[in-house]
Formats: C-alpha cells, sequence, structure tokens
C-alpha cells in the first residue's frame, strides 16, 4: 500500500559519486547567489507591513544520501538576508534541498533561528523549470510562543528557473495570528543572480 519496498535495507548500486550531475531540477540553483530586490509582507499589529530587502544564499552540493534503497543528491544551504543599507540580520535560515530521481521527488527543509522547523515536499520532473513544495500543518514544527501567537498551518513555496540564468522563489506562509479570525499570507519572494559556481560534493573531488 505504501509503493515502497519489501527490502528497507539494500541501498542502490553504482551510485554516482557526482552529485552537480545528479541534481535533476535543482541543478541550476547550485552556486552562490545573490538578490538585491526582495519583498516581505509580514504580520503587525496595524495591518501587513511590506519590506524590501537583501539577499545571499549559499548552495553547496552534499555527497549522494542514502535510507536503505532511497537514494537522495541535494544541495546543503545557507540564507542570509538584510534589510537595504544595514549590517544587522533581517532572516537567516539554513537546511536541504534534496532530489530523489526514482520518486521523482524533491524536499526542502528548514531551520530559521527563532525556533522553527519545516519539510516541504513535491513532484517534478527531472528537466523541470518551475516546481512548487508544501508543508502541511504536520510538516511545521515551532516554538510554543509561535504556536500560541503566530501558529503556521501550511508553508508553500514555487520556484522558477529563468532564462537569463537566474532563479526566482515566491513563498506563501500561512499563519493563523491570535485574535485573528482570518489566516494571514505572510509572503516573500526574491530573484537571485549567481555571483560564484558551486564547489563540488567532497566525494566528487
Amino acid at each position: 500500500m505504501s509503493g515502497f519496498p519489501e527490502d528497507i535495507y539494500t541501498e542502490p548500486s553504482g551510485i554516482d559519486a557526482d552529485t552537480l550531475a545528479n541534481l535533476g531540477p535543482l541543478r541550476p540553483m547550485a552556486g552562490i547567489w545573490e538578490g538585491v530586490r526582495g519583498l516581505d509582507v509580514k504580520p503587525k499589529a496595524e495591518g501587513p507591513k511590506k519590506q524590501a530587502y537583501v539577499e545571499r544564499i549559499e548552495l553547496q552540493p552534499i555527497d549522494p544520501q542514502t535510507n536503505g534503497p532511497q537514494l537522495f543528491y541535494g544541495l546543503r544551504y545557507h540564507t542570509h538576508i538584510v534589510k537595504p543599507e544595514q549590517v544587522k540580520t533581517y532572516h537567516e535560515q539554513v537546511g536541504y534541498w534534496l532530489w530523489e530521481s526514482a520518486a521523482s521527488s524533491l524536499i526542502h527543509t528548514l531551520t530559521i533561528p527563532r525556533g522553527q522547523i519545516v519539510m516541504a515536499t513535491g513532484k517534478a520532473s527531472a528537466d523541470a523549470r518551475q516546481f512548487e513544495l508544501i508543508a502541511a500543518r504536520d510538516a511545521i514544527r515551532s516554538n510554543p510562543f509561535l504556536e500560541y501567537a503566530f501558529n503556521t498551518v501550511e508553508f508553500r513555496i514555487k520556484v522558477s528557473i529563468n532564462a537569463d540564468g537566474t532563479w526566482s522563489y515566491d513563498e506563501d506562509t500561512v499563519m493563523m495570528i491570535r485574535g485573528q479570525a482570518e489566516p494571514f499570507h505572510h509572503t516573500d519572494r526574491n530573484t537571485l543572480t549567481k555571483v560564484a559556481e558551486p564547489t563540488p560534493n567532497p566525494l566528487a573531488r
């Protein structure tokens, strides 16, 4: 019923050491990127507030990962965001983008230093130029205060690989805010331009 094999221990044979050659739709995202026209729409007591931001994100290939027969190729990432002309961190995020070729599946994990973790999943073809990943309520964990005051019930991220070599994302974090009857859509979007190439994963060097 699960679609998984009976043999849950045996790893696949012939695993390729070169992660960059096996990233499917994630391949164009590998490298170091900057975006200077980010837009964040966040909740405030007086209503939604728009905030421009500047972003730097590093996505580096990791060695192939297995769970028995399951095989992932992926990118480890670190995102650092500031407001224009400022030094203080506005947002920071770490995690992984993972591609499972056999299932045409994508996983995006994120952790932020305000006590929240998310795992979003989606499907795509190996040559897809657009894809979307979604995390439902059971794939989101927040610290007790956020659960009480800003309860995240869904997360979505849409990625577009652009013809000019850039890539863009559009995020929607849906929250139930204490004292409000309707969900709030906390959105973020940006377009990233490559500033440096990725470093090959350790096994491929």
